[in-house]
């Protein structure tokens, strides 16, 4: 069973995947958890998000065209705990491939490594396309990751996301949120 359910739908602008979910997200059911994880704020600062969200709303992410995943679904823990075999690249790509979301962003370097089998750097990965999907890698908004914080890459990904005109996502979300809250 997964530690927490997909966010996601055809056509999204933009899809956030962790690592996995930390510790206090899997206690409480919710992404982007953590009391120091900048996540939320950040995609309000952004523009992403016109709200600020909370990460017990997180299904309503949907409603601005945004969807979240991890590429670790069976346990959680921070990213020094994640062993290599918890690590699901090929589901992944296949959930990718499937719902198709304009821009992909690894939240964290780990994730993203993991993912393409090699070492990566910030910003958008040129020739690493999947499909249509533009794929970038910004610092994880972790409190653990502060160090590496870059909030200007995230906006790359905000002014990437924000040139996405709405789709299929613009007529469903409010269904797809209500199934997802209701746990269907």
């Amino acid at each position: 069973m997964d530690i927490l359910p997909d966010i996601l739908a055809p056509g999204l602008k933009l899809v956030v995947c962790g690592s996995a979910a930390g510790t206090r997200s899997a206690q409480v059911g919710a992404y982007y958890a953590g009391p120091g994880n900048q996540f939320w704020a950040m995609l309000h600062r952004t523009g992403i998000t016109p709200a600020l969200l909370r990460p017990q709303e997180f299904r309503t992410v949907i409603v601005h065209g945004v969807g979240l995943t991890d590429i670790v679904k069976k346990t959680f823990g921070s990213d020094l705990q994640l062993r290599a075999a918890d690590f699901d690249g090929d589901g992944l790509r296949s959930r990718i491939e499937s719902y198709e979301p304009a821009i992909f962003a690894f939240n964290g370097k780990r994730a993203a490594s993991a993912f393409f089998g090699r070492p990566v750097e910030y910003g958008y990965q040129p020739g690493w396309d999947i499909g249509a999907t533009r794929i970038f890698v910004a610092p994880s908004t972790s409190g653990a990751a502060r160090k590496f914080w870059d909030e200007e890459i995230w906006r790359q990904v905000a002014e990437a996301a924000s040139m996405i005109k709405a789709t299929a996502y613009g007529s469903t979300t409010e269904r797809i949120a209500a199934n997802t809250e209701s746990g269907r």
